[in-house]
């Protein structure tokens, strides 16, 4: 990828003070590595970035393409011999994706092909780039903040299209402009309170003069509207885990075969035939779903079985939304009442009455006694438009807008702490101290989600999850 454009500020785009942890990360050797993924391609490349580029473009090529200018020549190995012809660009610091002059060489993408030419580079004096350092040195360089870094990633990762627009929208830099536009007002709000601290003799009230409840209510109405967006670009991220539950043979697999389109899942008439938890990742509407199937839940002597029971339970501490199946001619009974009573309070459950088309029952959804009760078949595939509609609903997915930018569970965890200082805020409205300080770390909070204020342990984490070569 070549260099994003950079929409920050002079004053955005500056970090905190560079800690030891810090200047490790940022060494000024030479890194290469293998951009394109393992295996056979038509094309494959190496991409190498440090002050060593200009050398070993010269060494392989003969001579150092001019900046930006696709060339096409031989690519050479230490005793002359042809390695491979294809692509060489090279970019001059700070115009490349790092910042640091960036040499890429295409070439044809078989694995020893690769490996070759790989070596070749790193014979002439680059390292092997660990996973992340691509995007780790845009980061120190100030090409990307750390939302659009991570945004790299999850559009490399995205399974859905609504994902990789909206992290091609985080990646333009779109959430960060957010998250400093909302930044640059509390900045504001913050200048005005520190006032009232610096001229407490003036018989000035800055509190209320600046109407700083009202601003202070403005930026929270800001807030929610970015956390909703971000929640949504969390979603088609991360995706819901919903678990299906029921007695042996209500046809919890049949229903599974359903919403993944394809026969994931054994069915046969022979209670307890699923034994172990089953996994279908789908999408509906773009969002990406993570269905499992456990076995049924009832009283046996089976070893394999209660094994397959256990895991059932272990799959719910972890869901986002439980669907129970009950067979439709026989309801809800006191087993169905007995498992409710262990579930997670705050775990979302829908009643599923499956095999209508033995019954008379009429495909739909009923409210009743609070508690969402949907009838369908799991066999004939009727009513599961309904059940893939309220299952949209229990995640809290809206219809995809352009607004909606990718986003992490990081992301959401610190703008819920800006929310609960600006909240403990408004309730200090009287002591400019204490609302004072509660405003600083709402911004210190807010930091953290761009990268202007963030732990070293945290920026390791999100570069080791990328692919080597990025």
């Amino acid at each position: 990828m070549e260099h994003q454009p950079d929409h920050r500020s002079g004053e955005d785009r500056q970090k905190v003070a560079v800690t030891p942890a810090q200047a490790a990360m940022q060494t000024t050797d030479t890194i290469a590595a293998i951009a394109t993924a393992p295996g056979s391609g038509g094309i494959g490349v190496v991409r190498i970035s440090g002050s060593c580029s200009r050398e070993i473009a010269t060494a392989i090529l003969g001579h150092c393409p001019a900046p930006r200018n696709a060339a096409y020549l031989a690519f050479r190995d230490a005793d002359g011999s042809l390695i491979d012809r294809g692509i060489a660009i090279y970019y001059a610091a700070p115009h490349s994706y790092t910042g640091e002059d960036v040499l890429e060489l295409q070439a044809h993408g078989g694995s020893a092909l690769m490996q070759l030419l790989l070596a070749r580079c790193l014979a002439l004096g680059a390292r092997q780039a660990e996973p992340g350092e691509f995007t780790r040195r845009a980061y120190f360089n100030d090409k990307l903040d750390l939302t659009q870094a991570e945004a790299v990633a999850d559009l490399i990762s995205a399974a859905t299209t609504e994902a990789v627009r909206s992290a091609a929208r985080s990646l333009a830099g779109e959430f960060s402009a957010r998250i400093h536009a909302l930044r640059d007002k509390l900045v504001d709000l913050r200048l005005l309170v520190e006032a009232c601290l610096d001229f407490p003799e003036e018989d000035i009230d800055f509190i209320a003069q600046g109407d700083v409840a009202g601003k202070l209510e403005m930026l929270e109405a800001e807030l929610c509207s970015v956390f909703a967006n971000a929640r949504q670009g969390s979603l088609l991220r991360e995706g819901i885990r919903v678990v299906l539950i029921g007695q042996p043979n209500v046809g919890k697999s049949s229903l599974m075969n359903q919403l993944a389109g394809e026969e994931v899942a054994i069915v046969t008439p022979v209670a307890g035939t699923t034994r172990d938890t089953l996994h279908s990742a789908i999408q509906i509407s773009g969002v990406p779903l993570h269905i499992i199937d456990t076995a049924g839940l009832r009283d046996t002597t089976d070893e394999v079985e209660q094994e397959g029971i256990a895991r059932t339970w272990r799959a719910l501490e972890s869901a986002h939304a439980a669907l129970f199946l009950i067979d439709a001619a026989h309801g809800i009974g006191e087993n169905e009442k007995t498992v409710t009573e262990r579930l997670r309070k705050d775990l979302p459950k829908l009643w599923v009455h499956n095999k209508i088309d033995l019954t008379s029952e009429t495909p739909g959804k009923v409210e009743c006694d609070g508690e969402r009760h949907l009838y369908l078949s799991a066999k004939t595939g009727a009513g599961m438009d309904v059940l893939r509609n309220e299952l949209l609903n229990i995640a809290g997915w809206q219809p995809a807008g352009e607004g909606i930018f990718m986003a992490r569970t990081r992301h959401l965890e610190a703008l819920k702490q800006v929310g609960r200082h600006l909240q403990q805020a408004t309730h200090l409205l009287a002591q400019p101290e204490l609302l004072a300080e509660e405003l600083r770390l709402a911004q210190e909070a807010l930091n953290t989600i761009t990268g202007e204020f963030t732990s070293d342990d945290l920026l390791g984490e999100i570069f080791s999850r990328f692919c080597i070569g990025k």
